[in-house]
């Protein structure tokens, strides 16, 4: 095991609506989404039409570049409808799932006799190999590269995250399952990064065929982007893989069963979330699916597939992310507070800064809602990012690089280091109210473009 890693920047967001760990209830969709949005850089081919049979493990889409990598059905059922966005892009296929999943046999494989060329073969075929996040620009990753590394990490910080113990607790088989997998695609092996804090409290520590991290610190130390920077920074040229634990599981019962199986534990999170606590469901879940979670009759909810940071607002007729297992439910903030900067003795509001006297109450949970508390304003320069970002990056002239569109400039100040939710606290404490994410988005967007 590497020496622990200690980051001093960083910030705990105090919401409330933490998922109790117990799971309410199993989630029998009769409607699940396959969303293409959920892959930053695919161009997708559609392979079915309504009215289709499809089982899991069936393809649905491909990629227009890479045809051999498809994306394929969590579940069994029919192609109830395909949804298109402005200038016919594709949005949704809707699959009517049956009430049990029936699933293509891929058959089981010993992972150990096999090569990596076999094990590629096998993921791509599942459908699973959308599960690789390659950096730089956090895109699906390219089956004719050999990554750097493959970086894990076993833990998570956001807010409200879902536990990896208690979501993964039976799964530990799986895992190293899919770890002895994966292992084969890299000559650089899988970092395995877990919490500092309670390294030996987690049966993740006993994974083998990995190389060891631990981290401690506030959010985001749990983020892979943040690891690998204080690991083995991805300079011009490289290339690395990420995965997710849960992803590893379900590579891992691919081969163990044979059966191309995401399904997950989900926690329910939020302000606004009735007895908040785990539902076990597949990818694509429809928010209508946990109504017993939430009381929307005022229509002041906003559903977030993801955590407050990062996630992504799908309305309540939407659907879960292939990558998210976590639903955060918080009020829509559409109250105007007047002389609201001028109100420092303010105890419901929480301060990443001093502002108001949260910082006497550490211990506190807030019912946060959407407010911005003010409205964008310039742009200027300061150091309250550097207190929230524990990368050696200058993350100011890296956004002001993307607004211009300066590529040079873009790549000196890091942009091969960095996605959307590395850069997610620097837009929460932003004064000027900047849409950093975003903006970062369009530079990566850029870079794909011109550096191609």
């Amino acid at each position: 095991m590497s020496n622990n890693i200690n980051l001093k920047q960083g910030l705990n967001i105090p919401i409330s609506g933490t998922a109790a760990q117990k799971t309410r209830k199993d989630v029998a969709g009769t409607v699940v989404a396959i969303k293409p949005t959920d892959f930053k850089g695919l161009l997708p081919k559609l392979l079915v039409k309504e009215g289709d049979r499809v089982l899991a493990g069936s393809p649905v889409l491909a990629d227009k570049v890479s045809q051999d990598i498809l994306f394929t059905s969590p579940v069994s059922g029919t192609v109830g409808s395909v949804v298109r966005g402005e200038k016919r892009k594709l949005l949704e296929v809707r699959i009517k799932a049956d009430k049990t999943t029936e699933y293509v046999d891929f058959g089981t494989r010993k992972v150990n006799e096999l090569s990596a060329e076999q094990v590629r073969e096998a993921l791509l075929q599942s459908g699973l190999w959308p599960s690789f996040i390659q950096r730089p620009y956090g895109i699906v990753a390219d089956p004719q590269i050999k990554p750097k590394a493959i970086f894990v990490s076993a833990f998570a910080t956001a807010p409200l995250a879902a536990d990896i113990d208690y979501t993964l607790r039976d799964e530990f088989d799986n895992i190293q399952t899919g770890v002895n997998a994966v292992a084969k695609l890299t000559d650089g092996g899988v970092h395995f990064s877990l919490n500092g804090v309670n390294f030996n409290g987690t049966p993740l520590h006993k994974i083998e065929n990995v190389i060891h991290h631990t981290f401690t610190g506030k959010h985001p130390a749990g983020n892979v982007g943040v690891q690998i920077h204080h690991i083995s920074p991805v300079s011009k040229g490289e290339t690395v893989w990420t995965i997710s634990p849960m992803m590893l599981a379900a590579i891992g019962k691919l081969f163990n069963t044979g059966k191309y199986d995401v399904s997950r534990k989900v926690a329910v999170t939020g302000p606004k979330a009735i007895d908040p606590a785990y539902v076990t469901a597949f990818p694509g879940m429809s928010m209508t699916d946990i109504a017993d979670f939430y009381d929307n009759s005022a229509n002041d909810i906003r559903f977030i597939s993801g955590d407050v940071l990062t996630g992504t607002n799908v309305g309540a007729e939407g659907f879960l992310g292939f990558f998210d297992n976590q639903v955060t439910l918080i009020k829509e903030g559409n109250e105007y507070e007047m002389f609201g900067w001028a109100k420092p003795f303010r105890t419901n509001l929480f301060s990443a800064s001093r502002t108001y006297f949260s910082w006497l109450t550490p211990n506190k949970k807030y019912d946060m809602d959407t407010n911005l508390h003010g409205s964008p304003r310039a742009f200027v320069m300061s150091d309250l990012y550097g207190k929230v970002l524990p990368m050696d990056l200058y993350p100011v002239h890296l956004v002001k690089a993307c607004l211009a569109g300066d590529i040079d400039k873009m790549e000196k100040f890091g942009i091969y280091e960095v996605i959307e939710e590395d850069l997610a606290l620097c837009e929460y404490v932003c004064p000027s109210k900047i849409e950093i994410q975003s903006i970062l988005s369009d530079g990566i967007n850029l870079m794909l473009k011109e550096m191609a």
